[in-house]
């Protein structure tokens, strides 16, 4: 897919959220000067799209401070929150480049039930393979065997071997010994998958810190790169799921899925804003090629039903 039809597919993905956004917009300031009641009405319109309240309340200050008191179109409202969205999400759009010193780069994937994460995983593994690089995933979501049969089946599109065990099998076991297959195989990649695990549970995190703590042993830089697959239908509860599993497992970026799901695509800038986290890939659909990495300009622009820029 070239750039260009990735866009659209990208407009079309956020067009939920977008539709939701343009509309508040182009009711608040049809005809109207940017004063304090249609600042109010349009920071609630962004909390209402799960921008979040800090992040409404910096973008809505930052139109205020170019154009308050001036007449403005609901275009150059849209305009000005689109390069406020980009400068903040900027910064972040960083996409998955494996350090060919560390030989495997070794991925770890976790987050909580449906996000998408084994889907995200082979995903990864036919972008990776694209590039000519070698892949390994290790099977480490145990608990279950459709998880397991769904990697293999990537498997068997990428060329990519999976490692994997019986179903009930001890998760940090088999991420040792698919590190140690990656090794053997001088292999470029290493993707670990990990079962789906509710924040708040304390057993399923001790496990994930088992895994890190193995995967340690044997490479000690490894993992080096812990992705936290976010579903973006679950909104503001994004936040939380990145506050539990960064502190349980030090996450060091994101990927957010089903963008295409609901009109809550906002919440991908109020977390950007609130965590300062790398943002590698963005999913807007169940395609293989619907799994793109973060591009901050085509996103904000996007989310504001805008044309692409030209570059």
């Amino acid at each position: 897919m070239s750039e260009k039809g990735w866009f659209s597919r990208l407009k079309a993905g956020l067009s939920r959220s977008s539709s939701k956004l343009t509309d508040s917009i182009g009711a608040i300031f049809t005809k109207r000067r940017l004063d304090d009641e249609a600042l109010e009405e349009l920071e609630e319109a962004l909390i209402a799209a799960d921008i979040g309240v800090a992040t409404a309340a910096k973008l809505t200050a930052e139109l205020a401070r170019k154009r308050f008191n001036k007449e403005v179109s609901p275009e150059e409202v849209r305009q000005d929150l689109a390069a406020g969205m980009a400068a903040i999400l900027g910064p972040l759009a960083r996409p998955l480049e494996p350090d060919a010193v560390n030989r495997p780069h070794v991925i770890l994937v976790m987050g909580v039930n449906g996000t998408g994460k084994t889907t995200t995983i082979g995903k990864l593994a036919k972008f990776f393979a694209g590039q000519g690089k070698t892949v390994v995933m290790a099977a480490g979501d145990t608990f279950r065997a459709a998880a397991i049969e769904q990697l293999q089946i990537w498997g068997e599109r990428t060329g990519a071997e999976v490692v994997s065990g019986k179903q009930g099998a001890d998760a940090a076991g088999l991420a040792y010994e698919a590190l140690q297959r990656a090794q053997a195989r001088n292999a470029d990649i290493l993707l670990i998958d990990t079962a789906g695990r509710l924040h708040n549970k304390n057993e399923l995190m001790a496990e994930l810190q088992k895994i890190l703590r193995v995967v340690a042993k044997l490479m000690p830089a490894a993992p080096h790169d812990r992705i936290l697959v976010l579903d973006a239908t679950t909104g503001q509860n994004a936040h939380a799921q990145v506050e539990t599993f960064g502190q349980m497992a030090d996450v060091s970026g994101l990927v957010v899925t089903k963008l295409d799901g609901s009109a809550r695509g906002g919440v991908v800038v109020g977390l950007a804003d609130r965590f300062g986290l790398p943002i590698h890939a963005i999913g807007v659909g169940e395609g293989a090629d619907d799994l793109r990495p973060f591009d901050a300009e085509d996103f904000a622009r996007s989310l504001m039903g805008l044309a692409r820029a030209y570059r």
